[in-house]
């Protein structure tokens, strides 16, 4: 519904929301929670009542939120005029949707006898779904039961065959919008997980299916309506996505502040129960307590989003139960009333019974196996077949926790879990949402919906340490330990999450220094991999895993592959060919886990380049030889300009300042540079740079190489136009910061440079580095979302702290 009150979206008003008017006319009020949702539905319902002397045979019946009584603070009106067949309704729908459109409200209506809506209902399942919420608002209460009693019968009568319908509209819902659980920036109602699901779950419990609306799911979905109205509240206006720029508020809005913050009590916020502790969460988040909402400090927004994710995979869990339990019903009928379900053993202790696993007769005793629930999982995974409600519950309840270290067979059940393909994110989450999986490892509850707000990643912390153990199955065949890769990608990033570690998990960064997540994580996989009882040198070998897992990408896109310091820090740390083989296998998990930000050919053609050199290296203990230069660029009339694919070279007499004039000539085509490479043989001048469209269409290619040989010719018109543009887009963002390395390059410094990514940055650093008196050799870029990690070789020894100063000012004033 518009807002006919003006008022700055963004102020702190609380839950005093409650006595804040959102319509004036209607006379709607604010608030967040159940109570205020009630409040705001009799509100309406009273005003629509009164809009006219409503005639017989007339009803005006609401459906979507005013139906089910949860009108959000700015939500829609959807409204059915209902009529028995009687004339004038073309005169009378008028004087019902025109004063609710001069009201401000957003409507959705529609006037029909009961014939009609049913007729409606029958050709589109959703609109079956809505009449399934209708609700009496005025006119003839007798016409309006009527529609909803029938209504409902005929969805029970049909449901049965409507459910393969419905399912695919929901799928293609999903694949437009997404999990909410694992989306920075969710949509409350239409991703999965979401406010429309739980719709899907009213429907089929309405149907006597199964029971759908357990007492986690109704919290749940209490929790999600809560954050809709503060979201409502905090953007003043209808929304549905949770931005990143109202998180915060929303999360004050619903008491959810910052560590160390005061609850509305005084005291210190403490976490809420379990995801299946249902009845204790109705209880806590019913919000009947005003004050409960009422802000007190600086809202937490990873809070929110954690609790929003834990909401979401509740849902999406219950709607997976209950679409099994619609396929159940449908094969029972086929099958005809004689017919049993099948039973079949498909692993010990595990028996697949009406296309779930149950546990078998046997296994059920006094003192059950302490690895029976991993055994379980394992089997589901390896299968692909879903764990049976009941099971889950009944390992939750009394299966033992594993002794330290872990026998044998429970940690034989872990790999084969963790190597079963596509059997293990549905097999691992379903384990998660009874509690199975922080018996298994204490450390997952920290790391469970932890947001990672990195814009390269698209999971939350636990599910992508579960899709990197997916993708690494992938390269399974590849490396002398598969197990010891399974379970390293598995815990690659423990050590995210922890204080004083940052967000973005590495060392160094933006603002503060925060301690290297590979760092912090490796004695804490260490501990893991010693409890699961792995013997002395594998636990320290899971340890390098963790610890070097960035080692590879973050060289092979920072520095200089040609020079032999680089190949031999590298062999130095690695150790062994195994466990470069392993860390080569565990970044492209890792990559593909993360999201296709973070990985392209050509950083896998540089990562593979480094592992060659490094093995190279290992095998005979002789640092490869520096790559010899192109003949093309040391032969021929100058200038030589080559373009090929992602290659751009160039030969001129050599003079200082040509890499910035490349760079710049490159920029100004839109073109982004990834590596860079400058040398002199015989008096000419090489630079040799892999570039990448910045807006995915590659430049004309006569333009460009006229323009290279026109600027590296000193052509001064092309210069000014490089200079304004480098000017026109300097970045923003946090303050850069310059980082150097000593002894890290042979015969050079690296200078390394961290800042917001924008067009023409590394023309204008090449630049100031050359005003400055610093030569540089090459030069390696780094994205990271929306930043950059830009380093520079500077020819020459560890200068003096003036210089540094003096070279690092000059950075940053071109930054």
């Amino acid at each position: 519904m518009t807002s006919l009150i003006k008022r700055n979206a963004s102020e702190s008003v609380g839950d005093g929301d409650a006595n804040l008017l959102i319509n004036e006319v209607v006379g709607v009020v604010g608030g967040v929670g159940e109570r205020a949702r009630r409040a705001r539905a009799g509100v309406i319902e009273r005003w629509l009542g009164g809009l006219l002397p409503w005639p017989g045979g007339v009803a005006l019946v609401a459906v979507g939120g005013l139906g089910r009584r949860e009108c959000a603070p700015y939500g829609d009106l959807d409204l059915v005029l209902l009529h028995a067949g009687v004339g004038g309704m073309d005169e009378l729908a008028p004087k019902v949707w025109y004063p609710i459109w001069d009201a401000g409200l957003r409507l959705d209506h529609s006037v029909r006898t009961v014939a009609e809506a049913l007729s409606v209902a029958q050709d589109d399942v959703k609109v079956a779904l809505g009449l399934l919420d209708a609700r009496f608002v005025a006119g003839d209460r007798e016409l309006a039961d009527t529609l909803v009693r029938t209504a409902t019968d005929h969805w029970r009568r049909t449901v049965v065959r409507r459910l393969p319908g419905l399912r695919e509209i929901t799928t293609a819902r999903w694949q437009a919008h997404g999990e909410l659980a694992f989306l920075l920036e969710g949509d409350l109602k239409e991703a999965a997980g979401g406010l429309r699901d739980v719709g899907i779950l009213r429907a089929i419990a309405a149907a006597g299916i199964t029971d759908a609306l357990r007492p986690a799911v109704r919290a749940a979905h209490l929790r999600l309506l809560d954050t809709r109205d503060a979201l409502h509240e905090q953007a003043g206006r209808r929304i549905d996505r949770l931005v990143a720029q109202e998180r915060d508020g929303v999360a004050a809005r619903l008491g959810l502040r910052q560590p160390g913050a005061p609850d509305a009590a005084g005291g210190q916020l403490q976490p809420g129960p379990g995801p299946d502790d249902g009845d204790a969460l109705l209880r806590r988040q019913s919000h009947e307590d005003p004050a409960h909402n009422r802000e007190q400090g600086p809202g937490d927004g990873d809070a929110l989003l954690r609790r929003v994710a834990g909401d979401a995979r509740t849902i999406s869990h219950a709607l997976d139960d209950a679409w099994r339990a619609a396929d159940r019903l449908r094969s029972g009928r086929r099958r005809g009333v004689d017919s049993r379900p099948v039973r079949r053993p498909v692993a010990r202790d595990v028996v697949e019974h009406d296309g779930e696993l149950v546990l078998a007769r046997t296994a059920i005793g006094a003192r059950p196996d302490p690895s029976l629930s991993l055994r379980v999982a394992a089997a589901a995974a390896a299968t692909r077949l879903p764990i049976a409600r009941a099971t889950c519950e009944w390992l939750a309840a009394y299966c033992p926790p594993l002794p330290s270290p872990w026998p044998a067979e429970a940690r034989a059940a872990l790999i084969t879990l963790l190597g079963a393909g596509p059997g293990l994110v549905p097999a691992w989450e379903t384990c998660d949402r009874y509690g199975l999986i922080d018996g298994w490892l204490p450390e997952w509850t920290r790391m469970r919906s932890l947001p990672q707000h990195n814009p390269v990643h698209r999971y939350t912390l636990d599910r992508h340490l579960v899709q990197a153990a997916y993708e690494a199955g992938r390269h399974t065949r590849e490396v002398d330990r598969p197990d010891l890769l399974l379970l390293g990608a598995l815990l690659h990033d423990i050590g995210k999450g922890l204080p004083g570690v940052g967000a973005a998990g590495r060392a160094g960064g933006q603002g503060p220094a925060h301690a290297d997540h590979s760092t912090v994580g490796a004695p804490l996989a260490e501990a893991v991999a010693a409890r699961i009882g792995l013997p002395g040198p594998e636990v320290a070998l899971i340890g390098t895993l963790v610890r070097l897992h960035l080692l590879l990408p973050d060289v092979a896109t920072r520095r200089d592959l040609s020079d032999p310091v680089t190949i031999a820090r590298v062999a130095e740390q690695v150790g062994d060919p195994s466990t470069l083989d392993l860390l080569h296998a565990l970044v492209r998990a890792d990559a593909a886990a993360t999201g296709p930000a973070a990985w392209s050919d050509w950083k896998g053609r540089l990562v593979a380049e480094l592992v060659t050199r490094v093995r190279t290296a290992l095998d005979t203990g002789v640092l490869p030889a520096p790559p010899a230069p192109d003949p093309a660029l040391i032969a021929g009339p100058l200038p030589v300009v080559h373009l090929a694919g992602d290659r751009v070279a160039v030969a001129a007499a050599d003079r200082r300042g040509l890499l910035a004039t490349v760079a710049g000539c490159l920029a100004l085509h839109r073109l982004e540079v990834l590596a860079a490479d400058a040398a002199t043989v015989d008096g000419r001048a090489l630079v040799e740079c892999r570039v990448q469209p910045r807006y995915g269409l590659p430049p004309d290619p006569i333009a460009l190489g006229g323009d290279l040989r026109r600027a590296v010719a000193g052509d001064v018109s092309v210069t000014q136009r490089l200079r304004g543009r480098a000017l026109a887009a300097r970045g923003g963002g946090a303050a850069p910061r310059v980082v150097w390395h000593r002894e890290a390059a042979t015969d050079a410094v690296l200078l390394e440079l961290r800042a917001a990514d924008a067009a023409g940055l590394l023309y204008r650093v090449t630049c100031a580095l050359d005003e400055a008196g610093a030569q540089v050799r090459a030069a390696r870029i780094s994205t990271l979302g929306g930043d950059v990690v830009d380093a520079f070789y500077l020819v020459g020894g560890w200068p003096s702290d003036d210089e540094r100063a003096r070279l690092e000012a000059a950075v940053l004033a071109a930054v």
